[in-house]
């Protein structure tokens, strides 16, 4: 990729998810607000562009194949989503409901945000699990459905939803709700920084949490990035045909 600072972020990572560790770093979303450039990106963060760019540069552009998304066949990508981080979330939703509960019950009383935290949790874990069923059954066996159409070379069958954009309209929204709630008990975290008087238990909580929303963002990123403009594309492609 010829880097340009009015590239999309998005773009960027597409091509070198490698690249997401340094937006990452400099807090610029690379998932949900990644349709915006490089030099918007800094601009609202107040970076100096031509640091970015330099870091951006020299960036290692060797991606081995189990990291090169955006190569990947999509119906290939749905699976990868379900079986990685659709599978991440319910592993870790066992330890974090456990975890946020006691503390929220220990500690609530003379640190009220861990009581807000809890709240928080219970209301986006709730939209996660919802999100990733309606992924499983209805957007993820259209999206395969339309690839295995293009490899054999058949009709695709009409959706009860009509066009793919519809259930992708409402799945980024979903995704940007998710986001901002986990922002938030960033915020009410200190982005997870656990007070010095934490018991063990506080601590893994805030590190759990710190861990679920960065496997969130890249949860994102595939769908929002990759997984989902591609499908449009695809599915514009029958009409086409059509």
């Amino acid at each position: 990729m010829n880097l340009d600072k009015e590239l999309k972020i998005a773009e960027v990572v597409s091509e070198n998810i490698k690249a997401a560790d340094i937006f990452k770093k400099h807090g610029i979303d690379f998932c949900c607000g990644g349709g915006i450039s490089i030099a918007k990106a800094c601009e609202k963060k107040n970076l100096n562009i031509d640091d970015i760019m330099s870091e951006l540069k020299n960036l290692d552009n060797k991606i081995l194949p189990s990291q090169n998304f955006n190569k990947w066949e999509l119906d290939f990508l749905t699976d990868y989503i379900v079986n990685t981080h659709h599978a991440y979330v319910l592993e870790a939703i066992e330890l974090l409901d456990a975890y946020s509960v006691k503390v929220a019950k220990v500690h609530g009383e003379n640190h009220p945000p861990v009581l807000e935290i809890e709240r928080l949790y219970n209301m986006v874990k709730m939209e996660l699990l919802q999100h990733m069923q309606k992924e499983e059954r209805i957007l993820f066996p259209y999206i395969k459905q339309m690839v295995n159409s293009k490899n054999e070379n058949c009709p695709l069958i009409n959706s009860h939803f009509g066009t793919v954009q519809n259930p992708i309209n409402m799945m980024q929204a979903e995704h940007e709700n998710a986001g901002d709630v986990l922002k938030e008990i960033a915020n009410l975290s200190m982005n997870y920084t656990p007070p010095e008087w934490a018991c063990n238990t506080f601590k893994a909580l805030y590190a759990k949490l710190d861990e679920f929303e960065q496997d969130l963002h890249m949860h994102v990123h595939l769908e929002n990035n990759i997984l989902f403009p591609k499908a449009i594309e695809l599915e514009k492609s029958f009409q086409v045909l059509n």
